[in-house]
């Protein structure tokens, strides 16, 4: 199934693209053979093929959630400019509410 000229010229002005005539011809022929590798795909037999939505397989690479020593609360906010019973205190910022 090849798409036209006419065809690609209207897919692009859907997509609000404005092509000169050579980029539209290019654009046409870049598709057509994209979709010309969409139909060789589809004509190779897959039966018992389990679907896969990665080539290789993948290995989870995280470390172990082990729980490490971290600051204390007062280090942490040591150097906060402001902070409020053991919280850093940050301006409010609210656009659009009534609030």
């Amino acid at each position: 199934m090849a798409l036209s000229r006419d065809e690609v010229k209207k897919v692009a002005l859907l997509a609000r693209l404005e092509l000169t005539e050579e980029e539209l011809d290019a654009q046409a022929q870049h598709i057509n053979t994209l979709l010309q590798y969409v139909e060789a795909l589809q004509a190779l037999d897959v039966t018992g093929v389990p679907p896969t939505s990665h080539v290789l397989p993948m290995v989870n690479v995280l470390r172990e959630d082990v729980a490490r020593p971290s600051l204390t609360r007062e280090e942490t906010l040591a150097n906060a400019p402001e902070s409020r019973e053991g919280c850093f205190v940050v301006p409010r910022i609210v656009e659009g509410a009534n609030v």
